[in-house]
């Protein structure tokens, strides 16, 4: 789908109420996943800010948290990220990232940091991005899976680079970049498949 027609999508399913007030869900979390293709990530961001902008001008709040930016916050917090920058060419690649797993853990740092940012703000709409950018050391499964809990008051809408797809075999899997098929994640409904 060309991207102006993925726009369009987006800004008619979003500002709908069906959408809005969690119609249709079946008592599902209200997470959409937004897939599109690693290339295109510069013109998905484009995107994002021009969805973000009309979006607000018909009245829908966006929270945007990026989880690239959120981590290096969480790691400024922390008071770790100038030693990890220090220490990142003197370890290994396998190391760095269990490390950077241990101090960005999902459901006791990055989450909680998401829902203070979600008690704070006034909102509709909850946007997740930098999904491609905090692999591997946070997996998106593992956001999701830990955001039930604070994040199903709104929608929640991830910008995916890659592929969210469903089969009778494998149920639903996020699969990161297009070849990363290790994700098990079904909760959440592909935002394309959606009605406006």
């Amino acid at each position: 789908m060309p991207m102006q027609d993925r726009f369009q999508h987006l800004l008619a399913v979003i500002s709908g109420q069906r959408f809005l007030n969690k119609q249709g869900l079946g008592n599902e979390v209200p997470f959409f996943i937004c897939p599109f293709k690693p290339e295109e990530a510069v013109e998905m961001e484009r995107l994002q800010r021009q969805l973000i902008n009309r979006l607000e001008q018909v009245g829908v709040r966006v929270l945007e948290i990026n989880l690239y930016d959120l981590s290096i916050e969480i790691l400024k917090e922390r008071d770790i990220w100038e030693q990890i920058l220090e220490m990142e060419n003197s370890v290994t690649k396998e190391q760095l990232k269990e490390l950077l797993q241990g101090v960005l853990d999902p459901a006791a740092h990055l989450v909680p940091a998401i829902a203070a940012r979600l008690e704070s703000t006034g909102f509709e709409v909850l946007f997740l991005s930098g999904v491609g950018e905090v692999f591997p050391y946070i997996r998106s499964h593992n956001v999701l899976n830990n955001l039930q809990r604070a994040a199903k008051e709104k929608p929640t809408v991830m910008f995916f680079p890659g592929d969210y797809g469903h089969s009778l075999e494998s149920g639903a899997s996020l699969d990161l970049f297009g070849k990363l098929h290790d994700d098990k994640y079904y909760r959440a409904f592909n935002i394309f498949h959606c009605e406006a």
